[in-house]
């Protein structure tokens, strides 16, 4: 017996020895050279990310015995696990730069393809944590049979469980690729993401580019779009996730306070042609700081929140009349299709705020592909499933209208609208004007197209309301819903 203990002590100090070189990552040098430049560890990142005390990791000890004799790589460059965010499961992986730069070898891939496949397989959410070089240089001297790909899971994985994507360092190649397949991406200043990194750019095209400069936070967050949220340090980046996750979790709240709905009357211009800031309205709606908007720098002319309505979760898609008077164009378009998707997969429901002129027309419109942006958003519109509630607030114009889910009977829960709606298949003066009538008629024309009185006759809507009425008209709908927490 005195033997047996014996042998499971050193067994056990050589486990304990082992997991301290892991946790050890890529040594002192490394991980001080990683916090002079104010990015946290791979394993603080994990900490942050989780509940206190909630991560349990696996695959710690891969990367330390190299079938070949290679010295050991700490967790071969990526740590993972599972924990809790606001008490529920998650699974997340870090790329650790301090270990190859992050880079992807073989082990790597297999414990990224494990928690991925977890991740799936268990129905979590998965966190990816980007901060690294893609595929490592030395992979093609090394024969593992049959290496995993997470890229293949990772996109199997959309619209089973959330996915969320960190960009925190410089990131390129294959982990890049992963995270393209989230939900939802947040990126910090400073950091970078590209197909390929500036010295294959360089060799291949001749361009000599900084990180920053071929693929910086400003530039996808606001024109490829690729990026939904852009933040200034680590910090926001995991307050971010943690709260878009406890929102999609979708579970209802007690209801918080929201401000009187008198100031909807001094903020809302009955007058189509009058601007104002639809997010304003968003903050009276919504109960009380619950506003959380999502890629607010692309596609301006529309807003996509998460937010809190009477406790409930909501997905919203409104219309900005502050930029573009409203209008749908290609980038508009593209952003709100994937948040009505996102809805959809998770079952959160869907709340519309109608205020456009249509979809954006002109030759540069058209060239961006605005007609195949609209399409797509009419079909994410079509196939959303959930509780959708649409609300048109002052004026709907063709296909404009179609792609925010107004048209009549479209499996709305309800469809409200406010006293001072104006409609039209196009806008009543450069359609009046099209047709070369007199100011007379062009007048007649805006007299019959304004005021709720003639949909609503038609059963255009199910009802027109007073706007101070509105919150507690949305509320009462979502109240319908016995979902008080969904599951993934």
């Amino acid at each position: 017996m005195a033997d047996n203990r014996q042998l499971w002590l050193n067994l056990l100090r050589e486990l304990e020895q082992r997991q301290q070189a892991a946790e050890a990552m890529g040594g002192p040098e490394k991980i001080a050279q990683q916090q002079a430049r104010n990015r946290l560890t791979a394993r603080q990142r994990l900490q942050r990310l989780f509940d206190p005390g909630s991560f349990r990791e696996i695959g710690a000890l891969a990367g330390g015995q190299h079938p070949g004799g290679d010295a050991p790589l700490a967790g071969d460059g990526v740590v993972g696990g599972t924990g809790r965010v606001h008490g529920r499961s998650t699974v997340a992986l870090a790329e650790d730069f301090t270990v190859k730069g992050g880079s992807i070898g073989h082990v790597n891939a297999a414990k990224r393809t494990r928690l991925v496949r977890l991740a799936l397989e268990q129905r979590l959410p998965l966190v990816i944590m980007l901060d690294g070089a893609g595929e490592r240089a030395g992979n093609g001297r090394e024969r593992y049979p049959n290496t995993p790909n997470d890229l293949q899971l990772v996109a199997d994985l959309q619209g089973v469980v959330p996915v969320v994507c960190m960009v925190l360092g410089a990131s390129a190649g294959h982990g890049a690729l992963t995270g393209m397949f989230a939900d939802f991406i947040v990126m910090v200043e400073g950091a970078s993401l590209f197909t390929a990194g500036p010295p294959l750019v360089e060799a291949a095209l001749g361009l000599r580019l900084t990180p920053e400069e071929l693929g910086g936070g400003q530039m996808h967050s606001r024109e490829s779009g690729v990026v939904h949220n852009l933040v200034a340090n680590e910090k926001e980046a995991f307050d971010q996730v943690r709260r878009y996750l406890s929102l999609l979790a979708g579970q209802r709240q007690p209801a918080d306070a929201a401000p009187s709905q008198e100031a909807l009357l001094d903020l809302l211009p009955p007058a189509g042609a009058r601007a104002y800031d639809m997010r304003a309205v968003l903050e009276l709606l919504a109960d009380e700081q619950s506003v959380f908007e999502l890629q607010p720098a692309f596609g301006e002319s529309i807003i996509c929140a998460l937010l809190r309505l009477g406790g409930h979760v909501v997905m919203v898609i409104a219309n900005q009349p502050l930029v573009l008077a409203g209008a749908i164009n290609r980038q508009a378009a593209e952003k709100a299709s994937h948040f009505i998707g996102v809805a959809d997969a998770f079952g959160l429901p869907l709340l519309s705020l109608v205020d456009n002129p249509g979809v954006l027309p002109g030759p540069q419109s058209e060239a961006q592909g605005v007609l195949k942006a609209a399409g797509r958003m009419f079909s994410a519109q079509r196939r959303f499933r959930g509780q959708k509630i649409v609300v048109t607030l002052r004026k709907a114009f063709g296909f404009g209208s179609s792609v925010m889910g107004m048209n009549p009977w479209d499996r709305q829960a309800i469809s409200i609208a406010l006293p001072s709606v104006s409609l039209g298949g196009i806008p009543a003066i450069g359609g009046a004007r099209a047709a070369g009538a007199s100011d007379e008629e062009q007048a007649q024309m805006l007299a019959r197209e304004a005021g709720a009185w003639v949909p609503a006759d038609a059963m255009a809507f199910d009802k027109v309301v007073d706007p101070r009425e509105l919150r507690a008209e949305i509320i009462d709908v979502l109240g319908r819903s016995q979902a008080e927490e969904r599951t993934f």
